[in-house]
């Protein structure tokens, strides 16, 4: 065994970086990313972690290159993890100096990093691996991102500001103009950069007191000189300008040149004009004043002496509230003061006003200012007309079209007026109440949601009468329609649509009144109902007494036995069609017309007779039959059955059951208590005309038992599905 020892082979700059504690790269002052030769990554310290604001995934398949949730270039380009400035390290060998990249955070937040690579090698020169060292500079980017923006502002602002701006040096050479500058004299940039500025100048004096007044450290505002233009016109400008020195000495002056010269010829036109004015303001059939700031009469013209009744110096003496009603007052002294304030450039105001005498007039007030240049108010305007005559005109004409509104209104037809094109100017209330909406002023044609034609095919709207009536410029007549409202009911409706025209026979607009004729088909309806049920009740009542004169002259012994048989059945269907006809041959409830045919029989209230049955109502075809039953039975039952002695008693009961066809009608007639009862050995003609309600008219069924106590007799029909 040898006394000497192998040293250890020192380790690879890769390996003692790998070998490093997490506190180790801790203690580094900036993010630190380590990957081997394929780009995966192997270690990192927290300040990585915090930066791309997620724990990478270390190892294969984890991150690879960079442990960013996305990666961009300072321009937004998105960047892969493949194509980052470690991955060209590792895959190159070529290390990156200062490269800036941005982190997008899982929580979206962004960071600008600059990225330094180093790639890493073991003793034959091969790649191990790769480390990233970075940093968050996203305020230094912002910072300098914003000094290029506000440059470039700077820069903007100079050029394409909308006054003109020039720079002099200090001995007088145009350095730099902007485009407002040379679009204002017409020259390109090469013409007018480089010149001396007294070349553009009009007047030496001018530029000589400017130049002499900035070299001497003064400022100037709004200074008024005239340039000469490349054309060879005359600019008039004010400048405003202030000297930059630099050890004592003039360096540059910067100048803002404004165009004054529209305002300097509408201010000569101005002048030139005063004399003009002067001429008309006295000459004017209108009033016209001027007024201080407190509203007090500075000049007035005589038309307005004349229209208030009062001398030029009583006027002059007062304010323009001194003639002015007292409920005008505050709203006129309000504007005023707003218009002084220069809250508003002008107001225009009808008041009550009153003469000398006390006469009241009514005025219209247009107010305006004048304002010197430096927009203080000077004095105000008020050009004054006097409208009484046709403020109590326009009152009239108010009051009239509110009268006629309200007749509108009370009408109870639904009436609405429309504009020459069609559009909806006015409703009333019942136009609401017929449409089933609220129409909108403006709508076209009709106040309908939708609108039938009386087979109720769809009538559009333009094709509805008002529409016809204003086209063709005529009143229609004699027209229905039916109104759909938006909940589905329809209204049937008769329009009286009729156009309307001005003094001058132009078309203005038109009026259509729309009656409900509702209950007028409802009633020409029932009446046609009434009239075919009349004709076929008149038919079977016909043949119902034919048949009751066959079967008493029949059956009877006698003339005069027939003529009495004939009389009663006869009375009774009389009485039965007046107990219709109370209900006007509508649905009977069944209880009380058993009650009302067996009291007039009885001559009394029922007492011996019991009525019972749940509630239903029959038809009038139905009741007319019973009622024919009923009496019947009453009569036999008074003349030969149970009510022929106190104890007999009598009755009445039914019950339905439901059918496919209806209900199906049950009743029983149960007379006990009586004489000793013997079953006839023929039908007299009572059954028979019992059978023939029943079973023919009825299509029902009808059984008699003859008990030695009383006869029961029973009958039951289809409700609602009988014969006709």
């Amino acid at each position: 065994m040898s006394n000497t020892q192998k040293l250890p082979e020192a380790l690879s700059e890769y390996d003692n970086l790998l070998s490093l504690s997490t506190d180790t790269l801790d203690a580094f002052p900036c993010a630190v990313f380590l990957c081997n030769h394929e780009g995966w990554g192997v270690r990192h310290n927290t300040e990585a972690a915090r930066l791309w604001g997620r724990v990478p995934v270390l190892g294969r398949n984890g991150d690879q290159f960079c442990g960013a949730y996305q990666l961009f270039l300072p321009d937004g380009t998105p960047l892969s993890a493949e194509r980052c400035p470690l991955a060209k390290t590792v895959k190159t060998g070529v290390e990156s100096k200062n490269s800036d990249v941005v982190f997008r955070r899982p929580d979206g937040t962004r960071v600008v990093a600059r990225m330094n690579t180093r790639v890493l090698r073991d003793k034959h020169g091969a790649i191990q691996g790769a480390i990233s060292f970075f940093q968050d500079v996203s305020p230094h980017h912002a910072l300098t991102n914003e000094l290029v923006r506000k440059s470039a502002d700077l820069e903007d602002f100079f050029d394409n500001s909308v006054v003109g701006l020039h720079i002099v040096s200090g001995d007088g050479i145009i350095l730099r103009a902007n485009k407002a500058e040379l679009s204002l004299l017409g020259y390109t940039a090469d013409e007018y950069i480089g010149r001396r500025i007294t070349d553009f100048h009009v007047d030496a004096f001018v530029i000589g007191d400017i130049l002499g007044k900035l070299g001497a450290g003064e400022s100037l505002e709004s200074y008024p000189a005239r340039l000469r233009t490349k054309s060879g016109g005359v600019k008039h400008v004010l400048i405003t300008s202030n000297a930059r020195f630099e050890s004592g000495k003039l360096f540059n002056t910067r100048c803002f040149t404004i165009d004054v010269t529209d305002i300097h010829a509408a201010e000569t036109a101005r002048r030139e004009s005063d004399d003009r004015l002067h001429a008309t303001y006295q000459a004017a059939n209108i009033g016209i004043a001027e007024a201080d700031i407190d509203g007090r009469l500075l000049r007035v013209n005589d038309a307005l002496c004349g229209m208030l009744g009062r001398t030029r110096e009583q006027l002059l003496a007062m304010t323009f509230l001194g003639y002015t009603h007292a409920e005008a007052v505050e709203e006129d002294a309000d504007l005023y003061a707003r218009q002084v304030a220069g809250e508003l450039d002008h107001y225009v105001l009808r008041k009550r006003a009153f003469k000398a005498d006390g006469e009241t007039v009514y005025l219209d007030i247009h107010s305006s200012s004048v304002r010197d240049p430096s927009g203080n108010f000077r004095y105000g305007v008020r050009v004054i007309q006097d409208v009484t005559i046709a403020h109590r005109m326009e009152q009239q004409v108010r009051e009239s079209e509110q009268h006629l509104r309200n007749l509108l209104e009370a009408l109870p037809a639904a009436v609405y007026t429309t504009d020459a094109e069609g559009r909806i100017a006015f409703y009333n209330r019942a136009c609401v109440e017929l449409a089933g909406r609220t129409p909108q002023v403006g709508d076209m044609w009709c106040i309908t949601w939708r609108l039938l034609n009386t087979d109720e095919s769809p009538l559009p709207h333009d094709k509805c009468p008002m529409a016809m009536s204003l086209k063709e410029s005529r009143p229609i007549r004699g027209a229905e329609a039916i109104a759909e409202r938006p909940d589905g009911t329809r209204v049937p409706f008769i329009p009286y649509p009729t156009p309307l025209y001005d003094a001058r026979g132009t078309l203005v607009g038109g009026i259509n009144v729309l009656v409900d004729i509702t209950e007028r088909k409802r009633a020409e309806n029932n009446q046609k109902v009434l009239i075919d049920e009349l004709n076929h009740r008149v038919k079977n009542t016909l043949a119902t007494v034919q048949s009751l004169a066959a079967q008493a002259a029949r059956n009877a012994d006698t003339a005069e036995q027939g003529y009495q048989r004939f009389e009663a059945r006869l009375l009774a269907l009389s009485r039965a069609h007046n107990l219709l006809t109370k209900r006007h041959w509508g649905h009977s409830p069944l209880d009380s017309l058993v009650y009302e045919v067996i009291v007039p029989v009885f001559g009394h209230e029922p007492g011996p007779v019991c009525i019972m049955g749940p509630p239903i109502k029959v038809s009038s075809h139905i009741a007319l039959n019973l009622t024919m039953t009923l009496n019947e039975l009453a009569i036999n039952a008074l003349k030969h059955g149970a009510l022929t002695v106190a104890t007999g008693r009598v009755s009445i009961s039914w019950t339905t059951h439901p059918h496919a066809e209806g209900a199906l009608l049950s009743l029983e007639w149960r007379e006990h208590g009586g004489p000793q009862v013997i079953e006839p050995k023929r039908r007299g003609l009572g059954l028979r005309l019992i059978e023939r309600c029943i079973q023919r008219d009825l299509d029902g069924t009808f059984e008699v038992s003859f008990h030695s106590d009383g006869i029961v007799c029973r009958i039951s029909f289809l409700v609602g599905a009988t014969k006709h």
